[in-house]
């Protein structure tokens, strides 16, 4: 009983639920508790910026050493990348597909579309071209993108000035990287301290929201739930068992029949690491090399993320329909960027919030509702888990075919 009253999570589903009862009983006069709320915002919002930055310099300045595992290293990203970039493209052409959030925003509430015209103004305009966007991309003072918040010219800058950490001398390197370590742990104590406000602040959003816009802005989240099943079966069913049926030497039958244990350890656990035991386990069984597993398992454990990538498109999109705000072009490279690159600095971050909560910034889109997904962040971390895991076992049979030579 001691450990599930410390349980955290608990706490947030109570918050969660005691703030539904509140705003349903008081109506309008629950935006009295509606500052809680905002106050745990401006925590989240002070430590999305050095935390975004300092996680891609570290994983970038990591990765840029993989050159020296020469093949194995470069087929392996680059099949992370590929597969993600697709999980992403199905996310975003599913929420534009079914709009799980215009029905909310169609209902007539002020509070949100004053919100979405103040996000709409500051965001990029939507008419941006091709170039336009990709030049944007490129902070001409990385100072002034770090100061002004801007997502994906700080990933751009802090994946280059990674790459250039790992071009130093190995002590050199190894001096920078545990400097950023430790930074990146000391940020990770601070996220730890703010989740503790957690609990007060989503009682103050969800009570302000229920009170304000009815229960049904609640039942919409299902929506997403649904969706995001959705895209991890067209990826998990299709993608990646297409991969491995036409570029690798593993049988699909052998595939689908060692990857039952992974997938159940890592749907229980939620935690890719704590699943990488069984993975390899179940590599060695399809008759993957130990060399090519143990070395692209642990690596996507890390960075492999088209799970939380397919997460982060759909917030973005229910986010951007509820707020009454139009995805141009600009804002949909943004977001497939940020959700790519980001997964890089993923490792040692706890839970989404922070990279959700980039993605969301990086769209132009107020975080104020993303409180909302909380209490159901538990299944949504668990389903996740279980794709980026059985990604990580499809990239080593593909990778390993082509080391074999």
């Amino acid at each position: 009983m001691k450990k599930l009253l410390k349980n955290l999570g608990i706490w947030i589903i109570i918050a969660m639920i005691i703030g539904i009862v509140v705003g349903i009983f008081m109506g309008e006069d629950a935006s009295i508790f509606k500052p809680l709320g905002d106050f745990f915002i401006q925590l989240i919002k002070m430590l999305v910026v050095p935390l975004v930055f300092v996680s891609i310099v570290s994983g970038a300045a990591a990765l840029g050493e993989t050159k020296s595992a020469g093949l194995v290293g470069g087929l392996s990203i680059g099949y992370m990348m590929i597969t993600t970039v697709i999980s992403i493209s199905v996310a975003l052409m599913l929420g534009a597909i079914f709009q799980p959030g215009a029905n909310v925003a169609a209902d007539g509430m002020t509070a949100i579309a004053q919100a979405g015209e103040a996000a709409a103004e500051s965001a990029a305009p939507a008419t941006a071209g091709f170039w336009d966007t990709v030049i944007g991309m490129i902070p001409a003072n990385p100072i002034e993108a770090l100061s002004t918040g801007n997502i994906l010219q700080i990933i751009i800058f802090g994946l280059f000035f990674g790459f250039g950490i790992s071009a130093l001398a190995a002590e050199k390197r190894r001096m920078l990287t545990n400097g950023l370590n430790n930074i990146l742990e000391a940020l990770i104590w601070c996220i730890g301290k703010v989740m503790y406000v957690a609990p007060f602040g989503v009682f103050g959003l969800i009570a302000d929201a229920t009170g304000t816009f009815g229960f049904d802005i609640l039942m919409q989240v299902a929506n997403v739930l649904w969706l995001d099943l959705i895209a991890v079966a067209i990826i998990g069913l299709g993608l990646y068992p297409l991969t491995v049926a036409l570029l690798s030497r593993v049988s699909l039958k052998s595939y689908f029949r060692e990857m039952i244990k992974p997938q159940i350890v890592s749907f229980s656990t939620a935690s890719s690491l704590a699943t990488l035991p069984v993975n390899m386990e179940a590599c060695d069984r399809m008759g993957i090399s130990k060399q090519t597993s143990g070395f692209v398992l642990p690596l996507g454990a890390t960075i492999n993320m088209s799970g939380n990538a397919i997460y982060y498109a759909l917030l973005a999109t229910f986010f951007a329909q509820l707020y009454g705000i139009d995805l141009g072009m600009t804002e949909y490279v943004s977001i497939t960027i940020v959700c790519a690159l980001g997964a890089i600095g993923q490792a040692g971050v706890p839970g989404p919030t922070l990279l959700a909560a980039a993605v969301l910034v990086a769209a132009g889109i107020p975080l104020e509702g993303l409180p909302l997904f909380y209490a159901l962040d538990r299944i949504f971390d668990m389903i996740r888990t279980t794709l980026n895991i059985t990604g990580d076992a499809a990239c080593a049979a593909v990778v390993d075919r082509f080391v074999k030579r």
